[in-house]
C-alpha cells in the first residue's frame, strides 16, 4: 500500500512516535510524506520515505493529487486543531479529497492505531472490499 504521513508542527512527535512503534508495519509499504514530517520519520526509523514539499508549499496538494489520482492507500494526517494554519484551504481539500476517493485517514494516534493494526492484521484492503461491492 501507499501510504501517506503528514503533520502540523505540533503534532510531528506524535507521528513520528507511531512511526516507531509501528515501524514493522510501515516497512512493509510504500511511505509518502511532506517535507519535515517525512524527514523526521526517516531519520527516526531508518525507512525510506518519498518526500514532497512542506505542507505550505504545497505538499498536501501534492499528496492530495496522488489521492485524485487513485495513487494513494491510506492517510496519517496529524491535525493540530488548535493552531490556525495559514494553509487551512489546502489541508481542507486534502481531507475532502479522502472522504471523496473512500481513503481510511487517521487525523490522531487512535484512529492511527486502529488502521495499524488493521494493515496488521490483513483487515484493511478498502479496495478489495470495494471491487467487491461493484
Amino acid at each position: 500500500m501507499k501510504i501517506a504521513l503528514i503533520a502540523h508542527d505540533r503534532k510531528k512527535d506524535n507521528l513520528v512516535q507511531i512511526a516507531i512503534a509501528y515501524q514493522h508495519i510501515f516497512a512493509e509499504h510504500d511511505l509518502f510524506a511532506t517535507g519535515t514530517t517525512g524527514l523526521r520519520i526517516s531519520e527516526a526509523t531508518g525507512l525510506p520515505v518519498t518526500r514532497f514539499r512542506s505542507g505550505p508549499l504545497g505538499g498536501d496538494q501534492q499528496i492530495g493529487a496522488m489521492i485524485a489520482n487513485n495513487e494513494m492507500d491510506m492517510v496519517f494526517f496529524f491535525r493540530d486543531p488548535l493552531t490556525a494554519q495559514p494553509h487551512e484551504p489546502d489541508v481542507t481539500a486534502l481531507v475532502r479529497l479522502c472522504d471523496l476517493y473512500s481513503v481510511p485517514l487517521a487525523t490522531n494516534m487512535g484512529t492511527a492505531e486502529i488502521l495499524l493494526k488493521g494493515l496488521e492484521e490483513g483487515l484493511v484492503d478498502w479496495r478489495l472490499i470495494q471491487e467487491r461491492r461493484e
